[in-house]
């Protein structure tokens, strides 16, 4: 299955700067490990904010809550998921 998942990330005022680099470098580590295992496919981010699209994937949505609750910056996000089915028109099913 296909998730179009929205990433908006909150860092707590006054956090150590040194823990949210700490976390961070964990994040994209993290992330590398899921785009390795095909877990997360395309990541976008939105310009002037903390906020990312992306394209992920996973057997269903209880492996994708479980991807996603996974990564380090997990404890600060807030995570809107979208559940992707194929479209007749879409020009690349037509390539499968």
């Amino acid at each position: 299955m296909e998730f179009l998942i929205n990433i908006r990330i909150t860092w707590p005022e006054g956090m150590d700067p040194e823990h949210k680099d700490s976390v961070s470098q964990a994040e994209r580590r993290r992330a590398a490990e899921l785009a390795e295992a095909g877990h997360l496919v395309r990541m976008w981010r939105v310009p002037g904010r903390t906020d990312n699209w992306g394209l992920w994937r996973a057997a269903d949505p209880t492996e994708m809550h479980a991807i996603i609750s996974s990564l380090p910056v997990w404890p600060w996000m807030d995570v809107t998921v979208h559940a992707l089915a194929v479209h007749p028109v879409d020009p690349k099913a037509a390539e499968v």
